[in-house]
């Protein structure tokens, strides 16, 4: 149990500016010493409330609303909640009604570049994300809170580096509030002070987080360009389209040939099985076929021994490996088996979990650049190629599609948590085509994993240069 330090107990005073909550964690969490010396600072500080503007003051969440979900992108929008806030790649977004989001009740909860997004309620409360330029045109739930900034008094990327920078996240967490489901109200962080440092620190800030912004949608633009190069090179644009839930229902099909390999529905699935047909016709060869002599395979379950960051490595888990900043328990690589860490270029699919579009099992991620620091655990299937004429740039422009979601998700064996057949997995078709189209497709991929790196970088040194301007 943590409890207050005997030298420092609570006092009156941080009751009344909680607004008289008598829970513990916001005087526990660190928030009041960091407020204590962001007051000590022989700077400005200025209340958050007071740098923002717009509707609600440009502090505001959102109302309770029902939700129509579409697929027709001409009759709906992007719809980003408090988990998908957090995402990299943002094509597999759900699509909320056009007519709901526009309507007078939501209109106001369309994202403009420049906001910064905090989540405000259940496991992932208090994490905070800056919307980009290719954000434009999307919409966010009543789980996301918007900070506007007042762009005549603060640059907004300054702004999020605050918040985003550890003095910022004591400050947001701090006023997390409830039992089974956290959560945080626009008014208990309209009072945070931000520090002002004067335009040349925060012009620096700015434009390294907004650097860092354009080229995360960089980012987005490459992994699209080169799926879309792949599935139109190959003769198979109109998968890229593929609008699954308006082919209707697998109900009432037969099936003629089957053999032991599976007795199962959902594996002979006709909608999937069409694109399977599909790919078919072009020339491919087996995913079997291409990891020979490299990697196929779920990871080995481990017991995780804890270390400290300075003599372990990061364990990425099935979901936050899809974050843009990926959160995880350090461990002691020793003691775990050689195969949490990946090779460069190595594909990893979620191989195991529910069958809800919206959850990550049968989604792919590259593990390549910064990335290969990381550790992963035994729930993703291991894509290695064996054959260096496809390299794993190229499989996973493949890997990311919706298509091969669909494909992946008609392989799946289990009760309620879900995995892949192996033998039908070993047969998965990949289109081959020439060598220069392969390596082309590879390099727009690479091109777009350096740039997140760069992102990353560019991030990392606002964060920096924000807490020196701090603690110096």
């Amino acid at each position: 149990m943590k409890v207050a330090e005997p030298g420092n107990p609570a006092r009156l005073g941080w009751f009344e500016r909680q607004g008289l909550k008598l829970v513990a964690r916001p005087y526990l969490s660190g928030a009041f010493a960091t407020t204590r010396l962001l007051e000590r600072l022989p700077v400005e500080k200025t209340a958050l409330k007071d740098l923002t503007a717009g509707y609600a003051g440009g502090i505001f969440d959102g109302p309770m609303s029902r939700r129509v979900y579409l697929t027709d992108p001409a009759h709906s929008v992007p719809f980003v909640g408090s988990k998908d806030m957090l995402v990299a790649d943002f094509s597999a977004l759900p699509r909320l009604s056009r007519a709901e989001a526009e309507s007078p009740s939501l209109s106001y909860m369309e994202l403009k570049p420049g906001m910064t997004l905090i989540s405000r309620s259940g496991f992932n409360a208090g994490r905070r994300s800056y919307v980009r330029s290719d954000m434009v045109g999307f919409w966010s739930s009543e789980h996301v809170m918007k900070v506007v900034p007042n762009q005549d008094r603060i640059q907004p990327g300054y702004l999020y580096a605050f918040l985003a920078s550890r003095f910022g996240e004591v400050l947001v967490r701090g006023g997390i509030y409830g039992s089974a489901v956290k959560h945080i109200a626009p008014e208990h962080v309209g009072e945070i002070p931000v520090p002002r440092f004067g335009d040349a620190v925060e012009t620096e800030i700015h434009e390294l987080v907004q650097g860092a912004a354009e080229l995360r949608a960089e980012f987005q633009a490459g992994l699209d360009a080169a799926t879309r190069d792949l599935f139109r090179t190959a003769g198979i644009e109109e998968l890229l389209d593929l609008r699954w839930h308006e082919q209707g229902r697998d109900l009432g099909f037969a099936e003629r040939g089957v053999s032991a390999t599976s007795l199962r529905a959902l594996n002979f699935q006709p909608r999937a099985r069409g694109i399977l047909e599909r790919l078919g016709e072009r020339e491919c060869v087996s995913l079997g076929e291409v990891c020979a002599g490299g990697m196929l395979r779920t990871g080995k379950r481990f017991k995780r021994v804890e270390a400290d960051p300075a003599y372990g490595v990061r364990l990425v888990g099935q979901r936050q490996s899809f974050w843009v900043r990926p959160e995880g328990r350090w461990i002691s690589a020793e003691q775990a088996p050689d195969d949490i860490l990946q090779e460069d270029e190595t594909v990893l699919i979620a191989a195991h979990g529910t069958l809800g579009d919206n959850e990550v099992y049968g989604r792919s991620i590259l593990v390549t650049g910064s990335w290969l620091d990381n550790a992963f655990s035994q729930d993703f299937v291991r894509v290695v190629s064996g054959d260096s004429g496809v390299s794993g740039a190229y499989l996973f422009a493949f890997f990311r599609s919706e298509a091969v979601f669909r494909v992946l998700r008609s392989m799946s064996v289990g009760g309620k948590q879900q995995e892949y057949h192996t033998k039908l997995l070993r047969g998965l078709p990949i289109p081959v085509l020439t060598q220069p189209d392969r390596d082309r497709i590879a390099d727009t991929v690479r091109a777009a994993y350096r740039k997140r790196d760069e992102a990353d970088r560019r991030e990392d040194l606002a964060l920096v240069k924000l807490e020196a301007a701090v603690t110096g």
